[in-house]
C-alpha cells in the first residue's frame, strides 16, 4: 500500500442518549463516513487518500468532526453533503473549506 497523501479521520464516537457532550454518531457521523468511503472508491482515490473512522477527536458539540492530516485541519458540523466539497477542494486542490473549519481554539 502506498503512503497516502492525506489521511482523513472521521469521528464516529457514540455516547448514551442525553449525554451532556453529545456524540458525532448521533449527529450523522456514520453517513459522513459512508459518503467518504463511497466517494473515495467511486473516484478511484483509495491509493491517494486514507479514510479511517475514529473515536472522539475533540469538540463533540460541533460534530460530526473530520480531521485531515498531515494538514492538521479539523472540520466540524460535517454532513454527508459536505464530503464532495472536502474531497474536491481540500484533498484534491489543497484548499481548506473555510466554512467548515473549526477555530484554532479547539486545539486547546
Amino acid at each position: 500500500m502506498p503512503k497516502p497523501e492525506k489521511h482523513v479521520f472521521v469521528c464516529i464516537q457514540t455516547r448514551p442518549p442525553g449525554h451532556p457532550r453529545g456524540s458525532c454518531f448521533e449527529k450523522g457521523a456514520s453517513q459522513v463516513m459512508e459518503a467518504f468511503i463511497q466517494q473515495i472508491q467511486t473516484r478511484n482515490l483509495f491509493e491517494r487518500f486514507a479514510i479511517t473512522n475514529s473515536g472522539c477527536i475533540g469538540p463533540c458539540g460541533n460534530g460530526p468532526s473530520v480531521l485531515v492530516y498531515p494538514d492538521g485541519v479539523m472540520y466540524g458540523g460535517v454532513t454527508a453533503a459536505d464530503v464532495s466539497e472536502i474531497i474536491d477542494k481540500h484533498l484534491l486542490e489543497g484548499e481548506v473549506v473555510e466554512r467548515l473549519k473549526m477555530p484554532a481554539e479547539v486545539w486547546g
